[in-house]
């Protein structure tokens, strides 16, 4: 190698470590490109570009130079790895990286236990009992039963009354109204089929039912005793004429977020009715093929009356009600201190969430994750681990939260999705959902899953 050669050769190096120091990914990778054979060159101290990268916290500096094959292993004359670098300067998203490149293990902060979470929507007064749905005679026996409770609904608004008692801690807590099929039987036979939805018995049902006389735990066929629940929906000039004779009773809409005043377990029930009623006012005629359909089973399946559809072969899910799966995440910075969020145009002033998404066909949990935030926020995603879901009724979606680690830091908001998108400090986040300082921005309410995904990883461990 001649002296103007060897000389080239050692500026290149000289900048590819420069690139690497100040964080230039896309010189770096155009250098090593041209000169892939430089990757694990030293300096005369011993240093690595991957050195350098660490040193300086540069993750996507790190990432692009193990993806081109550089040693970690390599120790610089102060025998120091580019991990024992990064962990010297506090780079602890670098270091679990470099720590991690082969054996693909979870970040640090990431616990391996996953807890169970009641959110808002997801939490019930009753056993569904599906054994019931098909037992025609039964359900017929319980809708003229007087202990039977309906909940009414007009227009997907579900009636409820202004209430305290023993069991509320609010004097004018809103409450669903219970009513009995005295006072809606004048209205039940003028209502369409598909408008009686059949939610369940009260949650007593799970124990052992004890007959209080003989002291005999009574059979599956003696349980009259049980208290069966159904939705009822009415149209609207029935549910004026209803208001008139229930002074005390209205309607409550708009849908949200009045809603979220329910008490927890009443909010499911409302949940699980809403939708089913929402579907039931969308598919008036069979999917397939356009004809009239009949309802069966307690109002979860309509099957279609005419004799050749192809929906009664088989299973057809537009036999049944729908559930779209959507996506709601946590984005959490590489150094665990800092999360991602973004806000939409149609949110109140001054509100961030969650990052969220409906799940495609075909499409894993992990990967609608990866998806929808590098879509909305063009911030990359790797490891995702599942926290918990939510019911959400509007009309019938499951929210599913998790947490997602973001592999780049850089923002580039797509304004067709959402309109800002911004990392926060946890002390930032902490100010407003500890503090209550809300001056700057605020959070969804502690009802909605992404408040409850954000208050997760504000409790995950603070030494990061």
């Amino acid at each position: 190698m001649t002296d103007f050669e060897k000389n080239l050769h050692q500026d290149m190096i000289t900048q590819l470590h420069h690139f690497a120091a100040i964080g230039d990914a896309a010189k770096l990778k155009a250098l090593l490109s041209h000169s892939p054979s430089l990757v694990n060159s030293t300096a005369d101290n011993g240093w690595t570009a991957l050195m350098y990268g660490a040193r300086n916290g540069h993750l996507q500096v790190v990432q692009l130079l193990l993806a081109k094959g550089c040693d970690k292993s390599i120790v610089n004359k102060s025998r120091q790895t580019a991990l024992d670098i990064a962990t010297f300067w506090g780079y602890k998203h670098i270091a679990d990286l470099l720590a991690n490149a082969k054996s693909g293990q979870r970040p640090n902060f990431l616990s391996n236990e996953v807890k169970e979470y009641g959110n808002y929507f997801g939490l019930t007064l009753l056993d569904r009992r599906t054994d019931k749905r098909t037992d025609v005679k039964w359900l017929s026996k319980k809708q003229s039963h007087p202990t039977t409770i309906y909940i009414l609904f007009s227009d997907l608004s579900p009636l409820v009354t202004l209430g305290g008692g023993i069991e509320s801690s609010q004097q004018n807590e809103v409450k669903l109204c219970r009513l009995y099929h005295k006072d809606v039987d004048q209205y039940m036979n003028q209502c369409e089929e598909g408008t009686l939805i059949f939610l369940g018995v009260e949650l007593q049902s799970h124990m052992n039912l004890l007959d209080t006389c003989t002291g005999r735990v009574l059979q599956k066929d003696e349980e009259d005793g049980l208290v069966a629940w159904f939705a009822f929906r009415i149209d609207s000039a029935s549910a004026e004429k209803f208001k008139q004779r229930h002074k005390d009773c209205y309607f409550l809409h708009p849908p949200m977020p009045a809603l979220l005043q329910l008490p927890e377990k009443e909010a499911g029930i409302v949940a699980q009715a809403r939708s089913v009623l929402a579907w039931h006012s969308r598919y008036r005629f069979c999917p397939t093929c356009g004809s009239t359909t009949k309802t069966e089973e307690g109002g979860y399946k309509k099957t279609c009356l005419k004799e050749d559809c192809p929906s009664l072969q088989g299973v057809h899910n537009t036999s049944y009600p729908r559930v779209d799966p959507v996506v709601i995440m946590q984005v959490i910075h590489p150094d665990g201190n800092h999360c991602l969020l973004g806000r939409h145009k149609r949110s109140p002033a001054g509100m961030f969430t969650c990052l969220a998404g409906f799940v495609e066909p075909g499409e894993t949990i992990e990967d609608a994750v990866r998806r929808e935030v590098e879509e909305e926020a063009g911030v990359k995603v790797g490891r995702v681990q599942y926290v918990s879901c939510q019911p959400w009724p509007m009309p019938s979606s499951l929210m599913i939260g998790c947490l997602a680690v973001a592999v780049s830091t850089e923002i580039k908001v797509d304004k067709n999705e959402i309109e800002d998108a911004r990392w926060f400090t946890r002390e930032q986040v902490m100010e407003v959902l500890i503090k209550g300082n809300q001056r700057s921005f605020f959070v969804p309410p502690s009802q909605a899953i992404a408040h409850q995904l954000i208050k997760h990883w504000i409790g995950m461990n603070a030494n990061l």
